[in-house]
Formats: structure tokens, C-alpha cells, sequence
């Protein structure tokens, strides 16, 4: 295809070799080396997941001069840190979300990006399901016609009990928002892509179901299940379990969704609905290939995913015909592959377009999570001031 690429992994949790496996799929990435919090569990981490070089600091992996892109696959207190040392170090960097803690340190990350010309992504991984794509070029193209409402939710039940617990819900290392910074940002940021509308307006309503929770004395896995067969210590949470929010968009349209991180049964509902004056369409994704479009006057469809009988702007990315299944491991792939022809894009013309989601979306997510917060707060609409 080109030239090969070589990658840097920081971090190996959950989401670290998620990323791995999606830029090994492309063909022409290697990913050649690993940071971790220590050398030792560097050194594991490297030999399980077969990466030639491992380093105990992240700041070793940055100054390797064989690496072109950096993967900030870190929990979220870290994102800032190595995110602004990547780009000082002259790095590509993809991160994963929140782009950072705050929203003045995401601004700073934005404007530092551009200042340096560095390319830079956001792992807002749902835009690239096919039928997310279908349901984008449906909008732009008129079909849905004038829209009117847009609506959803996200659930999860990974926390539902109170010996569930994650470094997520402590607001030191997760953020001051829990259930709406980690997974409602998804959903803001999908409904947007969809829409090609900004959110301008929310009214909040959070809540802490679980007021204290018990804390494993084991380390123990990311949406592993109930932890009762441990010691513990209790804690008391201060980030929300779930909230309700409502929604205004830049065309007047209203909106409103959902988020939950205690909703048994519901591993990982992420639901969005648009409502037109000429129809309807919805799409979950633990349904990915399925796309409903809602009729007034006449039978209502089911979409299936088939790069056949998708729109042009969506044939790109569903890479297997239709009746295969396509999932979320496939969407981060499509993802990885817009972001790495960016880079190759980049080194051809420093001004080259991005056509995935950057750290400016990143920005804008933050400071919809802080209206949504400050909503909450002072009980009241609150306003989105974007830059």
C-alpha cells in the first residue's frame, strides 16, 4: 500500500490491545514498542502481545526515534501528560477519551497540536459502524427531511452492584463525571455525527445510586462482574451512577438521553434515534446491523448492513458482504484505517484534512460534560460555549 508505519502502544488495559489487534489488521502498521507503569509489567505485557520493544516509562517509548504515531491507551489522569508529550516529542498521538481531565487542559492539547502541526485523534469508535455511516448520509441527504428530535440512550450494568468497583469511579484518576464523561460523550458525540448538528443547550438530572462501594483488596479486571469474593474497603462515591438529560441543538431541534452505568441486562445499549418530518431512523449497538427507518404513511424497514445496498458515502466501510456481521472490533479498524491514511496524508501535506474525529471534538465533548455538570449543579438550562 505505502510505506510501513511504526507505533507505540502506552498502557495495556482494557482498550490497549483493542487498538493493537485493529492496526494489525491494516497490514502496513507495526506496532514496535510498549510503555506500562513499571519495566516488569512492561516486559509482561510486550511478551503477551508479541511487541519487540517495552519500556517502564513512557517518556523512554516518546524519545524513540523509530516511532512515527503514539496510541494513549492510559487511564484518563494520564491522557493530558502523555498526550502533550507526544506532541512536544513531535508524535502522532490517537487517545482514547476523555481527552483530559478538564477542559482547559483539552484546550491547551488542541491548541499545542496545531501550534506543532501535529496529526491528532480521539477513539470516538461508534462513527464507524456501517450503518452509523448509512444513517449519517440519510440526514445530509434530506431523507429524514427537517429534524425534529433526536433521542437515546446508554446503558451498561457493569456497576450496578456495590461491590463493583473501578479506578472509573474515583474522580481523581477518573474525572469529576463518571457515568456521563465515560459513556454519555459517546453518545453526544454520535448523535452530532449523525445529525451534523451541535448540542447548544442541556438541562441535567444526576444521580449517585450507590452512595458507598466496596473496594476489592485484589486488583481485579475492567467490567469483570460482582467482586463478594474478596476482602475490601468501603469508599464513598461521588460520581454519578446514572443521569437524565435534555438536549437543545444548534436548529432548534430538542433532544434527550439516558445514561447508565447500573441498568441490569444492559452490557453495553447504545441507542440513538432521529425523528424527521419525512421519517425516522435508529440504530443500537448491540444490533450493529440492523438500522430501523420509521414511516408514517407506509410499512416501516429494517436496513440490514450490505455494502450492496448502502449509500456511497458508507460502502467504505463495511469491508465483508452482506449477511457477515460486522462489529465493534471492525469499527475501530475503519477508525485506525482513516486515522493512518491521515498520517500517511500528513507527511505528504502538512495541511491535509482530517477526516476522523481529532482532538477539537475531543475539546468539544469536554465542554459539553462540564454544562451537563454545571446543569446539575445549579438545577438549570446551561449553555455550551464553544471556541
Amino acid at each position: 500500500m505505502t510505506k510501513r508505519i511504526k507505533a507505540g502502544l502506552i498502557g495495556a488495559g482494557f482498550i490497549g490491545p483493542a487498538h493493537l489487534e485493529a492496526v494489525r489488521r491494516l497490514g502496513f502498521i507495526d506496532v514496535t514498542a510498549i510503555s506500562e507503569l513499571n519495566q516488569d509489567l512492561a516486559d509482561s505485557k510486550a511478551r503477551q502481545l508479541n511487541i519487540p520493544k517495552a519500556y517502564g516509562d513512557y517518556h523512554d517509548l516518546l524519545a524513540d526515534k523509530e516511532i512515527d504515531v503514539v496510541h494513549n491507551c492510559t487511564p484518563n489522569y494520564m491522557h493530558y501528560a502523555v498526550s502533550k508529550s507526544a506532541i512536544e516529542a513531535g508524535k502522532s498521538v490517537i487517545s482514547e477519551k476523555p481527552l483530559a481531565m478538564t477542559s482547559q487542559e483539552s484546550a491547551e492539547l488542541v491548541e499545542l497540536a496545531r501550534k506543532e502541526g501535529v496529526l491528532n485523534a480521539i477513539n470516538f469508535v461508534y462513527r464507524y459502524y456501517p450503518l452509523v455511516q448509512q444513517m449519517r448520509g440519510m440526514v445530509s441527504q434530506g431523507q429524514l427531511g427537517k429534524i425534529y428530535l433526536a433521542h437515546g440512550c446508554y446503558l451498561q450494568d457493569w456497576l450496578l452492584f456495590d461491590t463493583d468497583y473501578n479506578w472509573r469511579v474515583e474522580p481523581d484518576i477518573g474525572g469529576k463525571s463518571r457515568a456521563v464523561a465515560d459513556i454519555g460523550s459517546h453518545w453526544c458525540d454520535l448523535i452530532q455525527f449523525v445529525t451534523g448538528l451541535k448540542i447548544t443547550e442541556v438541562m441535567a438530572d444526576l444521580k449517585i445510586a450507590i452512595p458507598t462501594r466496596k473496594k476489592s483488596t485484589v486488583t481485579v479486571d475492567t467490567f469483570g462482574g460482582n467482586r463478594n469474593e474478596h476482602d475490601y474497603e468501603l469508599k464513598t462515591i461521588v460520581t454519578e451512577d446514572y443521569g437524565s438529560i435534555l438536549l437543545t441543538f444548534e436548529n432548534g431541534a430538542k433532544g434527550t438521553f439516558l445514561v447508565s452505568q447500573i441498568s441490569a441486562g444492559r452490557k453495553n445499549m447504545l441507542l440513538i434515534e432521529v425523528d424527521g418530518s419525512k421519517s425516522a431512523a435508529a440504530w443500537n449497538q448491540e444490533e450493529p446491523n440492523e438500522l430501523w427507518i420509521g414511516k408514517r404513511d407506509g410499512p416501516n424497514q429494517i436496513q440490514l448492513k450490505d455494502p450492496s445496498s448502502l449509500i456511497s458515502e458508507a460502502k467504505g466501510y463495511a469491508d465483508y458482504p452482506g449477511g457477515h456481521p460486522e462489529g465493534y472490533a471492525d469499527a475501530l479498524k475503519m477508525l485506525m484505517k482513516d486515522v493512518y491514511l491521515g498520517v500517511i496524508n500528513k507527511s505528504e501535506d502538512r495541511h491535509a484534512p482530517a477526516n476522523f474525529p481529532t482532538f477539537e471534538d475531543g475539546h468539544r465533548e469536554m465542554l459539553i460534560v462540564d454544562s451537563i455538570v454545571r446543569s446539575h449543579e445549579t438545577r438549570k438550562w446551561v449553555g455550551v460555549q464553544y471556541p
